[in-house]
């Protein structure tokens, strides 16, 4: 076999190595906590189908016609974040969670109407995500079909300042990796009147049910703490989408 020959066999392996090295570590996820998604299987408010691409929880009481599609953070399981929107579904909002392309937003290609055609009863849409999944959110974020932009313990990357979204974003002050400097420094990207919440004591990893995230801060606040003041928030939002007449 000539030198060059050998170059391009080596070259070749390395690349196949690397690319099942990355397939390895993208299916290694954070798994949702089985005691808290059991918590939103026994709770007879709140409807729970998984949809093969998504996880969908839908009131199972009355709807208020408002759904959200939320993408999970970077290698986060979609049954992790079941627990954080327990008690908005069952005030009435309709929650789609997605399954991320190797469990990657960025690799995501699939547009929003996707998942909204998981919940054809509902007529008003927002889209969402925690982390990596709230940075691919902005960006899904940029058209008319969407009313609303939720954002947990994350920042956009691109420029929505201009835009007529309603948007609550809600941080952490003890979150280490989007820490409150960084959702600072990107807040000139949303709109001016974009809600901006940061809750005391609450980390990266509050924004789900997966246990504790390398790089993360320890949150001073019980995780109890936590969920429900996230869910007050986002419910507060959504009931704030509905009086502004975009329902």
């Amino acid at each position: 076999m000539s030198r060059a020959r050998r170059w391009t066999a080596w070259a070749v392996a390395v690349v196949l190595v690397l690319v099942v090295v990355f397939l390895v570590w993208a299916n290694i996820v954070m798994q949702g906590t089985r005691a808290a998604a059991l918590q939103v299987w026994r709770d007879d408010r709140v409807a729970v189908r998984d949809a093969g691409d998504a996880v969908v929880m839908t009131p199972t009481g009355s709807a208020n016609g408002i759904g959200v599609v939320f993408i999970p953070g970077a290698k986060v399981d979609a049954y992790a974040y079941m627990a954080s929107f327990r008690q908005v579904v069952a005030a009435g909002t309709t929650v789609v969670i997605t399954k991320p392309t190797l469990n990657l937003a960025f690799f995501d290609p699939r547009p929003l109407s996707t998942f909204e055609a998981h919940a054809p009863a509902v007529q008003t849409w927002a889209v969402g995500g925690h982390s990596l999944g709230g940075v691919r959110a902005c960006q899904l974020a940029d058209g008319p079909e969407v009313a609303g932009l939720l954002l947990f313990g994350s920042y956009c990357a691109n420029d929505l300042s201009g835009s007529e979204l309603d948007v609550l974003s809600v941080s952490g002050s003890r979150d280490g990796l989007s820490t409150p400097a960084k959702v600072d420094a990107a807040r000139d990207r949303l709109p001016a009147n974009a809600t901006m919440t940061e809750l005391q004591g609450v980390n990266h990893a509050d924004f789900g049910a997966y246990g504790a995230q390398p790089g993360d801060r320890t949150a001073t606040v019980p995780r109890a703490q936590a969920r429900a003041e996230i869910a007050a928030a986002v419910t507060r939002w959504v009931d704030g989408l509905r009086a502004s007449g975009l329902h």
